[in-house]
């Protein structure tokens, strides 16, 4: 995340209102507003993917997958849009924005340069303000290679990485498993160097 894109603070009413004057997406924080930078075909690819793969796992289930256009608040002064999110149950939101939820279950990023270290980072430090959120899964673009952060029982918050594309990955959080290879349906990778983690 960048510097804000408008210098002087905005009300939520000014930030919906500068949203629906531009058609674009804006992250809120206390008054100071961030553009959305647009993702790579690859980025929407995945980030399609892992919806649908969501979606597909949670047939029958009272849990459903949202794409990019749902806002999620974090607090009553924060809204972001996650690549995917899942809200199990009903939509719940605070009375100052009604069409952003505040009861995410589980939330998925794909990682870009551009955003990589505040997906890591603040973004985190901000889903986990919400008492709802229990699971975080990251995605990289350029290889495959999953990472989910999961809250367990003990409220303590557990790390596992995923690199078999023939492999399962699972999501606590849900009681599902989705398929690594889903989630990179339809990307061809550029070549890579394992030893030295970074592309030829």
């Amino acid at each position: 995340m960048g510097q804000p894109e408008y210098q002087q603070r905005l009300s939520i009413e000014e930030y919906l209102a500068q949203e629906k004057e531009t058609d674009t997406k804006y992250e809120y924080h206390d008054g100071e507003v961030y553009a959305m930078a647009g993702g790579t075909p690859t980025h929407s690819l995945i980030a399609n993917n892992a919806g649908r793969s969501l979606g597909n796992a949670l047939l029958g289930k009272r849990c459903f997958a949202y794409n990019s256009d749902l806002r999620v608040a974090t607090s009553r002064n924060k809204y972001v849009y996650p690549d995917v999110s899942v809200v199990c149950g009903r939509v719940s939101f605070f009375e100052e924005l009604k069409n952003a939820t505040n009861n995410p279950v589980l939330i998925v990023e794909v990682l870009s340069e551009e955003t990589r270290a505040y997906d890591r980072g603040g973004k985190f430090m901000r889903y986990r303000m919400m008492e709802s959120f229990r699971e975080y899964v990251l995605i990289e673009q350029s290889l495959p290679f999953v990472e989910v952060f999961y809250k367990n029982e003990l409220n303590t918050w557990e790390y596992r990485a995923y690199t078999d594309l023939e492999g399962m990955i699972p999501l606590h959080s849900l009681d599902i498993e989705i398929p690594m290879a889903d989630i990179y349906m339809g990307v061809d990778f550029l070549p890579f160097d394992p030893e030295n983690l970074q592309l030829l």
